[in-house]
Parts: structure tokens; sequence; C-alpha cells
């Protein structure tokens, strides 16, 4: 196995703001706790420990427990929830909505990445225990996001009727769609343990947050990952005075707003928030909706279901029933940050971005802001693969072009006819200098005609150089059809495998070493790219 790397600037395929977090700009120091590395784990477990509470940690193991009582339990999760009992246990968090069969490849990347912290943090802070945390988005209602996965270029797609939380779905009307699948994987031995596997979750589970659970349990309990289903009423009894500030007062609005001028102000003017807040960042949940609660003359209504509720009675309502609070995109990680020991949280390049407009809200909260950390990106490269591009004089670099440059890249390297016309057009240049010096000397009324012929001869040049390329591309046909099929492979439909690709489409190929292969890949601190070429 061969593991490159590549700054993520250098791909392409990462934000601006992204990059520029990586790469430590110092206007987004404000925006974050600390950047990631061993040494500010050491400060960051200092301030969260005086903050987390006692009571708090009690009802969390407490919750796990129960949420375990029915799974088989494996040693490495059981011992991973009772050290949660310890004061001196801390977690290391990453989440992500219950897509079918875990969705996108980067899914699996997170949560490699959150268990390979946990063991670089152990070994240096050896008096300390850190426990990996996959928070499942089972509030979630955008059912349409996550019911489908690309599987050897098909889009498999579940069809359900869906009005609330994903994670309460029932799962009947799966079992077509299980059949179809099991019946298109084989009958080898890495298909046998994938069946095995969708038996154990979709198949003997009453709700999808139920098949997740046991589905990533399967895959990772060996790891000891505790996987957190947080719509439980006590655990929701824990974050009441969050919700009743957020109704009372928006403050979450205030801070993220004031957050967002920060940025536009001190980092970029062309800063464009990646959520903006609303008046109230909660849901009104039952097991039939999930809708936004707004403010109203009277008090409070649903804004589907126009559920009215004055001021007194919806805080009297959360008080009975806070799991029927449900916090949006901005109040979830305030939620998960007050119910854990965390120290950081694991996130694609979009979630990191939201993350970046809560440190404000977090300080009003009086709640311990956690290191941001950017999960690992990957490219997983088969060895035949690796061999194609070395025997096509292509760099891993080249691979990152879209397919088109590639392409032409290729072909100017393999023609026998120079179609670079550059030096052409440099030619061109010098003698329009010269004209133009001496239209200035004579006559400036004569500058727009030479200005109009300049581009017009140039854009000729550029129409006569893309012909050309398009005839030797007829000529080459051959080669531009095997190397846009190698790109295809490797960034499929022009993305990042990672966002397009499924992990069991990698499972069903090199079965149950892919995961170790990926464990001993992926570093979280190694901030940039990977580049896998897998044995």
């Amino acid at each position: 196995m061969s593991i490159s790397h590549i700054p993520y600037r250098d791909t392409g395929y990462f934000s601006t703001l992204i990059c520029d977090l990586v790469e430590q700009h110092p206007a987004l120091e404000a925006m974050i706790a600390r950047h990631p590395s061993i040494a500010s784990f050491g400060v960051q477990l200092k301030e969260k420990a005086d903050q987390y509470t006692e009571t708090t940690r009690t009802a969390l193991v407490k919750a796990l427990k129960e949420q375990y009582a029915n799974l088989p339990m494996s040693e490495e999760v059981l011992a991973n929830i009772s050290l949660l009992e310890d004061k001196k246990t801390f977690t290391i968090t990453t989440g992500h909505q219950l897509n079918l069969f875990t969705g996108p490849l980067y899914f699996v990347f997170k949560i490699v990445s959150t268990i390979n912290l946990c063991k670089q943090l152990k070994e240096k802070y050896p008096s300390n225990d850190f426990v990996p945390i996959y928070w499942m988005a089972t509030e979630d209602h955008d059912f349409e996001e996550i019911s489908f996965f690309n599987f050897n270029e098909k889009k498999i797609k579940w069809t359900s009727e869906s009005k609330g939380a994903v994670g309460r779905l029932p799962l009947d009307s799966l079992a077509p769609l299980l059949d179809l699948f099991e019946g298109s994987i084989g009958a080898n031995r890495a298909a046998s343990l994938l069946k095995a596997l969708i038996k154990t979750s979709y198949r003997s589970s009453a709700n999808l947050a139920e098949a997740t659970l046991r589905l990533v349990h399967e895959l990772f309990s060996s790891k000891g990952l505790v996987i957190l289903d947080a719509d439980t009423p006590d655990l929701k009894k824990l974050f009441i005075p969050y919700v009743r500030t957020e109704l009372e007062e928006s403050q979450c609005e205030k801070s993220v707003k004031s957050s967002i001028d920060d940025l536009q102000n001190n980092y970029s003017d062309q800063y464009i928030p990646q959520v903006n807040p609303r008046e109230i960042n909660l849901f009104y949940l039952t097991d039939e909706i999930r809708e936004r609660i707004v403010r109203t003359p009277k008090g409070y209504e649903t804004v589907d279901s126009k559920i009215e509720f004055s001021t007194a009675s919806i805080l009297e309502e959360l008080e009975t029933y806070p799991e029927r609070f449900s916090p949006n995109v901005l109040m979830r990680p305030l939620y998960q940050e007050v119910l854990l020991p965390n120290l950081c949280y694991i996130g694609g390049g979009g979630e990191i971005a939201y993350w970046l407009q809560l440190k404000k809200f977090f300080q009003a909260q009086n709640v311990t802001f956690p290191i941001l950390l950017l999960r690992n990106s990957a490219v997983l490269v088969s060895t035949k693969a690796a061999k194609k591009i070395e025997k096509l004089n292509l760099s891993k670099q080249d691979f990152f072009l879209k397919r088109t440059a590639l392409i032409n890249k290729k072909i100017r390297q393999i023609s026998n006819i120079d179609l670079d016309l550059q030096p052409l057009k440099e030619k061109l240049q010098e003698q329009f200098t010269h004209l133009e010096s001496l239209v200035n000397s004579t006559d400036a009324s004569f500058a727009g005609t030479v200005a109009a012929q300049k581009q017009k001869q140039f854009n000729g040049i550029d129409t006569l150089e893309k012909r050309l390329l398009q005839a030797q591309k007829r000529k080459l046909v051959d080669h531009v059809e095997r190397l846009s099929d190698l790109h295809e492979t490797i960034f499929p439909r022009e993305s990042l495998q990672e966002r397009h690709n499924n992990f069991f489409q990698f499972y069903l190929e090199y079965g149950e070493d892919i995961l170790p292969l990926l464990f001993e890949s992926l570093d979280p601190l190694q901030l940039e790219f990977s580049w896998i070429e897998l044995p």
C-alpha cells in the first residue's frame, strides 16, 4: 500500500474558507477554540473538565446503557461506556445523517478519523481516556438526502413516505430494495458478510435509527466506537435551560449574526454564511411532524400545522415533554457539547464552515467550544489503476484536473504535432504592442480599432487551437476513451470519489481487509488530502 498527500488547496475541491482554516489564516483565529494538534488537546481537556458536570456525565452513561441494552455488546464498547463514568474521560465526536447503507464513502472516513485520534491522544495523555462517539442525526427530517446510495454506477433509492424525523421511520417499505440489492452482489465471502450485516441491521430493526445503530455497531464495535442517539426524553431534559433561553431571548440569532459580521469585516467581504440563523432555531417534533417553531403576536406556533402556544403553555410543554423540542443545524452543536465531555468535533468542510459561526453563541451560553478538525479526505486507487496512471506518464496531481483539461494535456503530450499555439500568441502580442505604440504616437483615436482587431486575432487563435485539439482527439479516440474511463473510476462524475461512491462497493472488492487498511492509512492530524493506492 502506498500513501501520498496533496495540499487541500491544490486539489481544487475545497473551499477557500476551509483551505484558509487549515493553513491557519489569522483572521479565523477568533472563530475557533484552538488549532488541532496533539499539544492543544492538553489545554482543551482542562477547559472542558472545569465546565462539564457530574450530573450530565451520569445521565449520559445511563442513556447509553439503555440504548445498548438490546444489542450484542462488545467488550470494547462496554469498556468505553464504563470509562465515561470517570471524570478523566473525554470524547472525540463526529456526526452524520442516517444515510442508507452509510451513504457516501466519507461517512466511514469520519469514523475512522475519530477512532484514530482517540488512539493518538491516549498515547500522549495516558492518565486520561478518550472515547470515540458517533452522533446519529436521528432527528433530521430530510429524507430525500439520506434515502439513496450510489453503488457500481447505479443509484439505489428507497421510496417511502416520510414526514417527521427520519430516525423514527419504519422499515417495512425497505424490504423490496434489500432483496434487489442482495440479489446483485454475488455470493463470495464479502457478499455473504454484507448480507449478514443487512440481516442484523435493516432486517432486524423497527426503524431507521435502530438499523443504522446496528449497522455501524457491527462495523466498528471492535474499535470501541460508542454510538449516541440523543433523541430521548432524559437527555433532552438536560437541554431544557438552553431551549428556554432560545425561546425567550433568540440568543442564537444574535450571536451568529454577530459572528457573520465579524467574518465579513475581518476575514473577507466576500464571505457567504454557510447557514443563516432564524429568530428561533428549534423544531417541534412528534412521530408525525418536525416543524419549525416561530414567534407570533400571541406566543408561538409551528409553521405548517399551525399548532399554537402561548408563552406560558410552550414553557410548560418544554418542562413536560422536552423530547418534543428539536434543535436545528445551529442549535444541534450546542446540544451535543452540553451532553458530552467532548474535546473535538470532526466534520466535513460544510460542517466545519457552519461551526465557524458558532463560537460567540457558545460563549453566550457558557459552554466550552470544541476544537474543530476537518475529517480525513482521501481517494482510494486500485493497484491496476495506479499502474495505468504510471504507464500514461501522468502524475497524481494531473488527475485533480477537470476531465477535459486532463485529456487535453495528454493529447498534447502524445501528439506528434505541437498543438500549443502559445508561442504564436506571444509573437502576436509583440506585434500589437508595437502597433499600439505607433497609434499612441500618431493618432490615439485609432486605439479602439486596434484593441478590437487584437481581440479578434486572439479569439481566432483560441478557436483554431480548440479545433486542432478536437481533430487530434478524434485521431486518438482510443487514448481519450481509456483516459476518460480511468478518470471516472477515480473521480466519478468529476467529483471526489468519497462524495459519490459507497463504502460497501470497496468492502465487496477488498473484503474485511478494507477497514484495517483505512485505519492504517488515515491520520486525523495529517491536514492534507490522501491518495491511497490499495494493494
